[in-house]
């Protein structure tokens, strides 16, 4: 796989010029909402619609339509500014929308319950279609995601968003910052967030128009939009979807397998054959979407095949469609990497040398490595490979939560397989004012992985009740990367950070010198579909046991506290050998596995 560069330009490319024209005309007409002319600034939001009319496809394959409409959700005279936390996972998730204006800021609270986790805000939308003899044929509500496809509404709007470029779907997120920036809209699509509908090939009539409670709660003015929609019946077997499953199968060879685990595209044989590379994952399909939607499927959610959020940038990625399954192809040059991992961006490139002088560890501002609990946990056998053997296999994230990114980079004499490892440290102003050696890094040939592993960055234990050590996972080495975004609230969090997928960030078989970045707020997931992430239970007894992720084991790695490395996780084994069972309790509130 190839690490694109990024750039720091606009996040409209070519050909979302006219989609975005359409966009900023259809924005000067929308009348003002009814808090406009209050004393105290607030944003003015607007529901508008791109175009008059969209043509979606459903799949004779796979039946079904995303209803991907066109319609974003506009801010004028000042940023709609989200801010999602909770205290612990025996807390509710809480909003808060947050109130600008100069430098003074203030916080209102969003009704308890209204937000019940980090994917957005639900029920926000309401979708009535209705058939050329002007029959209803559906109604439903969906959910908005404020970081999700955006673009700007008018030229003089600020060049690029502040706020991140998706929603997190990580089960354990802390925190989270939702924003649509002034002078920006955002696409309401809900993208994976929501189940497509059957339609029958034809026209139809769509109203989209934002919920009661969000047009009192915002300001927003009653004003659906209506849409003439156009379904149209595909195969995979037309020459387009036969192009498109070339594509596919290049795009699967070599390192660009790496893009198609976070992409959810199948996996390619290597993977598929590996004894431990497929614990009982099932990787989502993206959901289909026009080319300019956004709605193509995001890059890397974890380093596996989860899916993470909507993807952001609309018109950032050439999207070659394959029915429900579909493979992109960055463009260098197509702005800012995501959160969650949803677009590609570059790793930071390590120093030329090794650090020279004497090495020293400065009293400044450092990394807070912190594990979330394990989740995605499954049990399956050894495949062919292993026969006879039973696995527990898991998700794992390790984040930092700051208040300074841990950066690590790793340089190789001529001829030597591991290479030296030093963490580097930065003042306020990010001048580099020390590093101390921190163990090496190794390169992982295996499938599913093939870069360059940081050692002694997590350690995985299976505890019995009693929580005495029983079994340990052979995972201990990681590619750092910025998969998740857990806590976006944290000081110093990076809304933006780099190296949000695998490719470049750490490196090939071939590279002198490596740097692996963890920036503050977010986090790196290892999913339970990569070699590694299992333990051998065949031999152990039901009972009750716990997974321990721990971060930082040796404590090679300095950072401001090493009293909050480990999480762990309630599992309960039975079942018999070879058809063994795993029950997963709710871990206080949260009850997702």
């Amino acid at each position: 796989m190839t690490r694109l560069q990024q750039s720091r330009t606009s996040r409209l490319t070519r050909p979302s010029l006219a989609v975005a024209a359409a966009i900023a005309v259809t924005a000067g007409v929308v009348a003002a909402a009814p808090d406009a002319q209050t004393a105290e600034p607030t944003p003015r939001l607007s529901l508008i619609a791109a175009s008059t009319s969209v043509t979606l496809d459903s799949w004779k394959e796979e039946p079904g339509v995303y209803l991907d409409l066109g319609t974003y959700l506009t801010s004028e005279n000042g940023a709609l500014e989200l801010k999602v936390t909770r205290k612990s996972y025996k807390d509710p998730v809480v909003a808060a929308q947050i109130l600008r204006d100069g430098k003074k800021t203030r916080t209102k609270a969003l009704p308890a319950g209204l937000v019940k986790d980090f994917t957005g805000l639900p029920d926000f939308t309401r979708i009535t279609l209705t058939d050329a003899a002007g029959a209803k044929v559906l109604e439903t509500t969906e959910a908005f995601c404020p970081n999700n496809a955006s673009g700007r509404v008018r030229p003089d709007a600020p060049a690029n968003s502040k706020y991140p470029e998706s929603c997190p779907t990580n089960p354990f997120t802390l925190g989270s910052v939702w924003g649509v920036e002034n002078g920006w809209a955002s696409n309401t699509y809900a993208g994976y967030y929501t189940k497509p509908v059957q339609l029958a090939a034809g026209t139809y009539t769509a109203e989209i128009g934002v919920t009661e409670k969000y047009r009192k709660l915002f300001g927003i003015a009653d004003k659906p939009q209506t849409v003439k929609v156009v379904v149209r019946e595909r195969s995979w077997e037309d020459s387009a979807g036969s192009a498109a499953r070339g594509a596919a199968k290049s795009t699967a060879s070599g390192h660009d397998a790496h893009a198609q685990h976070g992409g959810h595209a199948q996996h390619d044989a290597h993977a598929q054959h590996n004894a431990h590379a497929r614990h009982g994952a099932t990787a989502d399909a993206p959901a289909p979407g026009a080319a300019t939607s956004g709605a193509g499927p995001s890059f890397n959610a974890g380093h596996g095949p989860y899916p993470s959020a909507p993807p952001a940038l609309p018109w950032a990625l050439k999207r070659k469609s394959l029915g429900r399954q579909a493979v992109t192809a960055a463009e260098p040059g197509d702005g800012p990497g995501q959160t969650d991992g949803s677009r590609q961006a570059p790793g930071a490139l390590p120093n030329a040398k090794r650090p020279t002088g004497k090495a020293s560890v400065p009293d400044v501002p450092k990394p807070d490595l912190r594990s979330l609990p394990a989740y995605g946990i499954t049990v399956s056998d050894g495949y062919e490979e292993v026969p006879g053997r039973d696995y527990l296999a898991f998700s794992a994230n390790v984040w930092n939560a700051g208040p300074a990114k841990l950066v690590v980079d790793g340089f190789r004499s001529p001829g030597k397989e591991v290479m030296d490892a030093y963490q580097y440290f930065y003042d306020a102003d990010g001048k580099q004012v020390g590093y101390t050696p921190t163990g090496g890094m190794e390169w992982d040939p295996r499938p599913g992985h093939e870069h360059w592993h940081f050692l002694d960055f997590a350690s995985y234990r299976l505890l019995s009740a009693d929580q005495k050590e029983t079994v340990r996972s052979g995972k201990e080495a990681f590619c750092l990367a910025n998969t998740d975004a857990v806590d976006y609230t944290v000081k110093n969090a990076s809304w933006h950070p780099g190296n949000t997928d695998l490719s470049t960030a750490c490196g090939s078989e071939n590279s002198i010198s490596v740097r692996e970045v963890l920036d503050v707020g977010s986090g790196d997931t290892y999913t339970q579909d990569l070699p590694g992430q299992s333990f051998d239970i065949t031999d152990l007894p039901n009972g009750t046991y716990y997974i321990q992720v721990l971060a930082n084991p040796e404590n090679r790695l300095k950072e401001t506290d090493h009293g909050n490395n480990s999480a762990l996780r309630e599992v309960i084994l039975g079942g018999e050998k070879g058809a063994r069972t795993v029950t997963v309790p709710p871990h206080h509130l949260v009850d997702a596995n």
